[in-house]
């Protein structure tokens, strides 16, 4: 595709349960390369997009198309190797060891060879800072590290797109830099991102657009530098002074 092209272009996406409509109409393009962080308030639908791209969530209108192709109308197996997760909960497999968490999907997903996938799984873990801890069961692994091994798995299948769904909300908040750290060396790779995160500095620091979500609606979409100079929507600012006084 060429590079004027979006890789995901949504449009109208309304998603509701029962009578409450959790997003309203949202619609946005993403280009290959972009880092997009997406900010809101709780409640907002922030995650709700995120788990509608990878279908982890059906929606009602709308349309979201992924390299030129209806999403829903794709094979959900296929588009979730193109389009990588990363959970607030890690969800790593407790029950196996780092290395096996890694190369579990590029084996038995995309049928690559045992030994390239190893290969593959070891840079990963140099690149998350984990080279020492391959053989070691996910489940004695702190939560920085659990979350650390989950963006080397997303990673291991070499995605076009990876979804980060507030990648440090269940950390301490001493683990929170660790987990932070990897995801810019991810940016700077040049991953196409959507990361959902309340971390301001990584916000700033990171992304080439900022959406602001409230009740459903896309109200703010905005370089870094002209978001966070001071928005003239009020809902905008009240978000930031609450973000500043904690």
């Amino acid at each position: 595709m060429s590079e004027k092209t979006p890789i995901l272009k949504i449009k109208n996406l309304c998603k509701r349960y029962g009578s409450f409509a959790v997003l309203k109409g949202i619609s946005f393009d993403m280009y290959k390369g972009q880092k997009i962080v997406i900010l809101g308030p709780s409640g907002s639908g922030k995650s709700t997009i995120l788990r509608c791209i990878n279908r982890l969530e059906n929606f009602e209108d709308g349309n979201i198309s992924f390299m030129g192709n209806d999403i829903t109308d794709s094979n959900i197996y296929k588009v979730r190797e193109k389009i990588g997760m990363v959970f607030q909960r890690f969800n790593v497999f407790t029950h196996q060891s780092v290395l096996e968490n890694i190369i579990e999907a590029p084996v038995h997903v995309k049928k690559i060879k045992k030994y390239e996938a190893i290969k593959k799984a070891r840079q990963l873990l140099k690149l998350v800072g984990l080279e020492d801890k391959e053989k070691e069961m996910a489940s004695v692994l702190s939560g920085g590290q659990q979350q650390r091994v989950a963006i080397a798995r997303a990673l291991a299948m070499e995605p076009d797109i990876i979804l980060f769904d507030e990648p440090t909300s269940a950390l301490d908040p001493e683990l929170v830099g660790e987990v932070l750290n990897v995801m810019k060396k991810v940016a700077e790779s040049g991953m196409s991102m959507i990361v959902v995160t309340h971390e301001m500095g990584f916000a700033r620091e990171i992304a080439d657009r900022i959406l602001f979500i409230d009740e459903g609606n896309i109200i703010e979409d905005k370089s870094p530098k002209d978001f966070f100079a001071g928005s003239e929507n009020p809902r905008v600012q009240k978000f930031l002074s609450k973000i500043h006084s904690k």
